[in-house]
């Protein structure tokens, strides 16, 4: 058996292919809002749609994914990941080159997002499924929430380096380093050794995991909202009252979030998933509202850490539980079927929370968010309900 000091550093060489993916993702969240509504002229609601426009490709990759990671092992979805990444680059660099029409800029933008959002599908639940078919499941929960700070804390460092980078070098600059960064991982994955599932005999269809593991996916969904509201509209929500640093937003949201996996990385564990749960999203709903009363932008940088405190440990407390509902052949699926709600949640956020700005206003983005998360809240409660009268 591993020593704990060598699990922690096997750990670490899986999941950085989550950083390197999730760093690209980041490069261009904070800036392609502004861009597409500032630059080229389009509404929110058209930089919401684009900017969603990963998480519906990410949805519709995520079953392929987990296919691959059940019947061929997790390496070639990750190898396929980067080359993705890569290719967002290029595109990303097209788009910037015909940023005199607007129309055209769009529609490289949109093939940009859609590939991203491939990219993503493939390396979502890829490198945590590598990282328990090597180490043993029993570290699944640390696995897990070694992911999330991979992911949470590259988008937030990606956000706010994407938004230097892009007012030094343009979105050429972003370009240039999704690619250099994309090549680097398919590098480095090709050295190391792929594993398979041993119990595919006993495989379900993707279809009925999904049905094992949705209850679990809609709270987490609705608890997603949350952290899409931030990503997605909070330098525009600084840019209307006109606040500076709204990319910093993104950032405390993730040191927060990194901070919350760390320091209570033994609570679900302890205390169960549903718990936890229930707790995190209480938390992520009470962040929300302080960003949505604040008065200004230091209130708001306090609510945008306790939410991401919140969120912190829901995607690891709900997913411990949506893997223990499914047969040991289906890991790799019920991870990706789980992994599909987060997607919807994104994918949805865009448009949904661009409508509410557009006719609403801005101000009540958040109130909005907030009144989601709770509903996720209400969810969790019942969930937990149903598992006491099993037991």
């Amino acid at each position: 058996m591993k020593r704990p000091e060598n699990v922690n550093l096997s750990l670490l060489t899986y999941v950085c292919f989550t950083f390197l993916g999730y760093f690209v993702i980041g490069l261009s969240l904070s800036v392609l809002p502004i861009f597409i509504n500032k630059s080229l002229g389009f509404s929110l609601v058209v930089a919401g749609l684009v900017i969603s426009l990963q998480y519906v490709s990410t949805f519709f990759l995520r079953a392929y994914s987990g296919k691959i990671i059940d019947s061929r092992g997790p390496k070639p979805a990750v190898l396929y990941s980067m080359l993705g990444f890569s290719l967002t680059g290029i595109f990303l660099i097209m788009a910037y080159y015909f940023k005199a029409s607007p129309y055209l800029s769009l529609t490289f933008l949109i093939i940009t997002r859609l590939l991203t959002g491939c990219a993503e599908g493939l390396v979502g639940a890829s490198p945590i499924n590598w990282a328990i078919m090597s180490v043993g499941e029993e570290h699944t929960a640390k696995i897990i929430s070694y992911n999330g700070v991979a992911s949470y804390g590259a988008l937030a460092i990606g956000a706010s380096l994407g938004i230097i980078i892009e007012h030094d070098f343009s979105l050429y600059g972003i370009g240039i380093l999704s690619i250099i960064m994309g090549i680097a991982g398919f590098l480095y994955a090709r050295t190391k050794k792929n594993v398979t599932n041993p119990h595919t005999q006993e495989a379900q269809s993707f279809w009925k995991v999904l049905r094992k593991v949705a209850p679990f996916g809609a709270c987490l969904a609705l608890g997603g909202l949350g952290f899409a509201s931030i990503s997605t509209f909070i330098t525009l929500y600084y840019n209307y009252f006109h606040w500076n640093n709204g990319a910093l937003c993104l950032s405390v949201f993730g040191g927060l979030f990194v901070v919350g996996r760390l320091v209570f990385s033994n609570v679900i564990k302890n205390y169960g998933g549903i718990r936890v749960a229930i707790a995190c999203l209480l938390v992520e709903t009470v962040g929300l509202l302080i960003i949505a009363f604040g008065t200004n932008p230091e209130i708001a940088l306090v609510g945008a850490g306790v939410t991401g405190l919140g969120f912190s440990l829901i995607f690891p407390a709900l997913g411990v539980v949506a893997i223990k509902s499914v047969p040991a052949s289906n890991q790799g699926s019920a991870l990706a079927g789980y992994g599909l709600f987060i997607d919807l949640s994104l994918g949805v956020a865009g448009p949904l929370i661009g409508g509410v700005a557009d006719v609403y206003g801005m101000v009540y983005i958040f109130p909005f968010s907030a009144g989601m998360v709770f509903i996720g809240l209400g969810l969790a409660y019942l969930l937990k309900k149903k598992s006491d009268l099993q037991i």
